[in-house]
Formats: structure tokens, sequence, C-alpha cells
């Protein structure tokens, strides 16, 4: 059974012109498509299928990200269902050269696993094995997105 910490990706992409809406800031759907890939990855791995996006809960856009940041993206899987993944995620805005991060964004997306056909197929358990995938774990349970 994948434990939590198994589960875990980070990702970073840079921020370009082309991503960018009318304030020089990170477009909120470009953000929105980053951690949607890598929540989709951490599902996968947790699932060992192909996992498709059913949900995206409360999604809040706290910060900007500007031209030139690095959008950093967490995500792990917290909780499981019989065919639902659910992952947690939180960005960052990163400032390339010093690595000075500021969190700016924070959600949940619940995603279904499935066959090559399309049809919902069932997950594994999740295991929570360590200490810090224990604190990742009740951290995304208290946060109830």
């Amino acid at each position: 059974m994948p434990t939590v910490l198994e589960t875990y990706i980070e990702n970073r992409f840079r921020v370009q012109p082309n991503h960018a809406n009318n304030n020089d800031t990170l477009h909120g759907g470009n953000l929105m498509k980053w951690l949607d890939e890598v929540a989709a990855m951490s599902a996968m791995r947790f699932a060992g299928e192909t996992c498709v996006t059913a949900q995206v809960n409360e999604l809040d856009f706290e910060q900007p990200i500007g031209i030139g940041d690095t959008a950093l993206i967490e995500a792990y899987v917290y909780d499981s269902g019989r065919t639902s993944v659910h992952v947690a995620l939180r960005a960052w805005r990163e400032e390339p050269r010093s690595g000075e991060a500021e969190k700016t964004t924070e959600s949940s997306f619940t995603f279904v696993a499935i066959d090559e056909d399309g049809a919902p197929v069932p997950v594994p358990d999740l295991t929570v094995e360590s200490e810090e995938g224990k604190r990742l774990r009740e951290r995304a349970l208290e946060a109830e997105y």
C-alpha cells in the first residue's frame, strides 16, 4: 500500500511573460493548470492507474506570483475512497536567485482512478508510516478545503 510520502511531489515552473495577466503576475488559470498536473502525478503514483480530475475544492489565491519568479508546487495524497484520490496542494512564490519563498495558494483536488476504457477502478488504501507523513496528512485533513 502506498504511503503519503511516496506520493509527495514538488515541481517548479518559471513564470514567463506568456503566463502573465494584465497585472504582470501569473494568470490564475495557468497556476490551476500546473496544480492539476502536479496533483495528477501524485494521484497516479498512489493509484497505479490513470487518474482524472473530478473536483477542485476551495482554491484561494492569497498572493500573486510575478514574472521572473518561480511557482513552487507541492502535492501529496492525504486520503482515498473506493475509486477516489484526495490530493493536498500548496503553491509558493519563489525568488529564483535567493530561494526566498512565500505561500500563495492552498487547495485540494479529488481524482478518480480509471481503466483504459474510462471506467472507475478501485484504489489501494493509504498508509501513513512516518511522522512526516502523519503531519502532512493531519494538516490536509484539518484544512478540509
